[in-house]
């Protein structure tokens, strides 16, 4: 109420065009802006062979989210989400992913979410999304999110249509509860999907008006691309990532600038060993 919210904290020094665009497009869906980069994977995979000799075990996704934390503590306008006209800035980094519990048809999705305060390195990074990952794989383990799934899943279609209408309303006034949006992997500064997992490329994946996502990446299988770089056209084994952000929060330049950064960091990913000097959010 009063633009209070407990995962954020108004944001008041807009310029006139950023006070005006949350209040034209309502929501998510008629803010978002799309963009695709192929990223060559010599250098990661040059790192991730380096790092096995010393014990320690990498994929692309654990550089990549490590990548993605580590910009968004530097380039904190991305950490901002637009809710009833306003534009609040986030207390923490979240990160959400979806996870199949096993590789079939049947397998049943659970989505996670971690928290991060923006000076963690890619190895603080792994150790918690690793476990996270291995501890919501096991059948028997249901996290807060399953949960409140579950809760809803056992009220008729009709009712569950109600009560979302007004867990948004209570959203968009600041009245919900903190334990449903600690457990809602809508309520995120990003969202991460490795559709390349599944065998196929990257896809553009909606943000959700439901919650307060303000950008969704999509990892693709690995392929030949051509990469043009300094003058010169070349075919490489690559990675697509494809991205969903809203554009609301920061003008295209802001963009521009953070994902030139991503590219730095995944060109030269043992930048990512390094632990910020101090809390970059405060």
């Amino acid at each position: 109420m009063f633009g209070y919210r407990p995962d954020g904290k108004r944001v008041k020094n807009l310029s006139p065009i950023f006070k005006v665009m949350p209040c034209v497009m309502i929501d998510r869906a008629d803010a978002q802006v799309y963009f695709k980069q192929d990223i060559p994977l010599k250098n990661l995979d040059e790192y991730i062979d380096k790092k096995a000799e010393q014990g320690i075990k990498l994929s692309y996704m654990n550089i990549i989210y490590a990548a993605l934390v580590k910009i968004i503590g530097e380039r904190p306008s991305l950490n901002r989400f637009a809710m009833n006209g306003r534009i609040y800035q986030r207390n923490k980094i979240y990160v959400s992913l979806v996870i199949k519990k096993s590789l079939t048809e049947e397998g049943p999705e659970t989505p996670i979410k971690l928290d991060f305060v923006g000076n963690e390195n890619i190895f603080d990074i792994k150790e918690r999304l690793d476990a996270t990952i291995e501890k919501n794989k096991d059948l028997e383990n249901s996290n807060s999110t399953d949960k409140l799934a579950f809760m809803l899943g056992l009220v008729p279609q009709c009712i569950i249509r109600g009560i979302v209408k007004f867990l948004g309303f209570l959203d968009k006034h600041g009245l919900m509860p903190r334990p449903i949006i600690d457990a809602s992997p809508f309520h995120t500064s990003v969202f991460l999907t490795n559709v390349g997992s599944l065998g196929i490329d990257s896809i553009y994946h909606h943000i959700y008006n439901f919650g307060t996502t303000s950008m969704f990446f999509s990892m693709g299988k690995k392929k030949k691309s051509y990469i043009y770089e300094d003058d010169d056209i070349k075919e490489e084994k690559c990675i697509t990532l494809a991205f969903v952000g809203d554009e609301r929060i920061c003008d295209g330049y802001y963009y521009a600038s953070s994902f030139k950064l991503l590219t730095k960091y995944l060109k030269k990913p043992e930048l990512l060993e390094e632990n910020a000097e101090q809390n970059i959010l405060v």
